[in-house]
């Protein structure tokens, strides 16, 4: 009884995700889309360019609270006590209401707020070039998944037309084998061809839709959305020269200047540690009230002292002779991380110019594999031709066909893969050299020169 009941339910469960899997096939979406809407996708929703933002955002804050602390701050602290002794019960008081209220504003500081807001201004510079490093990085893995899903959907075009060359040559083979021409061995090896090459396209088209879900995952559109790509692989000659490519990288590459502006940081962050050597000048109003009530001071005889109405103003010096070496430490900290700085600058100058050279050599060697795939594909064509022309007349075999049609296939298969690897190691290129999404760097490069 409880295995007809869990019979039941299972096939009750099935019934459900057949069901569901069938509603939400109906319901999936189906979208026209070229590689300039799928990055323009990506821009607006893509969660890591998202958080890229955040960061940037966070940096406009800090900056203004750098800003802030130069201004004057107004504070008011406010205390109720309860007292005793001889001298308050004499005057019957047994409470007591204090109440400040003072202005204050820096006025030097040695150089620490001057430093903090430098160090603040050159941090938003380097949150704006590190969020348009992130937009050129998934500008290029979107590009390379659009050119994947290109790419995918060509190996289906070939992977169907072998389907359907080797369906024409299995019914010749039929016919012929009907005839009493040829030996069963030719259909079995046929069939087996055919069932292969069936499967290929399985395959193939699992691999476009994989392609395609994650194409959707990068521009931020739910994975099952159906995509019609409107674009074709294609090839534009490239006529920069890698020398004009690693210059302009060295120029223009956000990562590169980012950490340019980082160096500049760790020497504004210098002006703050040394400042603990340095006075400090503040300047002051503050007014107090006390007395028996709250935010009052009654008048009372010059005797009763707990009752206060006062008022100061004046400009108030600090300076730490001695601090025990904390600042020197500070300091040598500081001119550390200028170093380490430095070092990264440097670093990203060396990762670039790798980068742009691995990518224009890619780029190179896709561009001349292009043609020589297209002759062999041609070649290719022209021998399985006359393979089924030989076999058609009983001059030439069975193998002989079958394998020119798997050599036209990989042939195909070549041509398109060449395609595809010259037009994604163009994406990466221009990642490789920095070209902007849309930021215009000619500003922060003025303003990295000035400081």
């Amino acid at each position: 009884m409880r295995n007809n009941r869990f019979k039941t339910l299972t096939a009750l469960v099935i019934s459900g995700v057949m069901t569901m899997s069938m509603a939400g096939t109906a319901m999936a979406e189906t979208m026209d889309v070229d590689i300039e809407d799928c990055v323009n996708m990506a821009m607006a929703n893509n969660h890591t360019v998202k958080s890229a933002i955040d960061d940037y955002d966070s940096a406009v804050w800090a900056r203004h609270e750098a800003r802030r602390m130069h201004g004057p701050t107004l504070n008011w602290t406010s205390a109720a006590q309860h007292i005793g002794g001889k001298f308050y019960d004499a005057h019957n008081v047994n409470s007591m209401y204090t109440n400040t209220v003072a202005v204050s504003m820096p006025i030097y500081t040695g150089g620490q707020l001057e430093g903090s807001i430098k160090a603040a201004d050159l941090a938003l510079d380097a949150n704006e070039l590190a969020l348009e490093a992130t937009k050129q990085g998934i500008k290029a893995k979107t590009q390379a998944a659009y050119y994947s899903a290109l790419n995918c959907r060509n190996q289906i075009k070939v992977a169907q037309n072998s389907v359907k060359t080797l369906e024409e040559h299995l019914r010749n083979v039929n016919a012929q084998f009907g005839a009493g021409t040829v030996a069963k061995s030719d259909l079995l090896a046929s069939q087996v061809q055919l069932s292969n090459a069936q499967l290929n396209l399985v395959s193939s088209q699992n691999n476009y839709d994989v392609a395609i879900a994650t194409l959707n995952n990068v521009v931020g559109l739910p994975t099952g959305t159906e995509l019609n790509l409107k674009d074709e692989l294609g090839y534009v000659p490239y006529e920069i020269s890698l020398d004009q490519c690693s210059e302009y990288a060295q120029l223009n590459r956000p990562d590169i200047l980012a950490a340019e502006y980082k160096v500049k940081i760790a020497e504004a962050q210098l002006d703050v540690a040394s400042s603990g050597n340095l006075p400090k000048v503040n300047a002051t109003v503050s007014k107090t009230f006390a007395g028996e009530k709250p935010f009052s001071a009654d008048e009372r005889p010059v005797d009763n002292f707990y009752q206060q109405n006062t008022w100061y103003a004046g400009i108030g010096i600090s300076w730490d002779i001695f601090d025990n070496n904390v600042t020197q430490a500070k300091v040598k900290q500081a001119k550390a991380a200028i170093e380490k700085a430095k070092e990264a600058a440097q670093e990203a100058r060396d990762t670039g110019d790798l980068e742009v050279r691995t990518a224009y050599l890619n780029l190179t060697a896709a561009e001349k594999s292009i043609s020589t795939a297209k002759v062999a594909m041609e070649k290719a064509q022209e021998d399985y031709t006359i393979a089924q022309v030989r076999y058609g007349a009983g001059v030439g075999t069975n193998l002989d066909v079958m394998d020119a049609e798997e050599k036209l296939t990989t042939a195909q298969s070549n041509y398109y893969n060449a395609l595809y690897k010259y037009n994604s190691s163009k994406a990466a290129l221009d990642k490789a050299m920095g070209l902007m999404v849309d930021l215009d760097v000619t500003q922060l490069q003025e303003k990295l020169a000035k400081n």
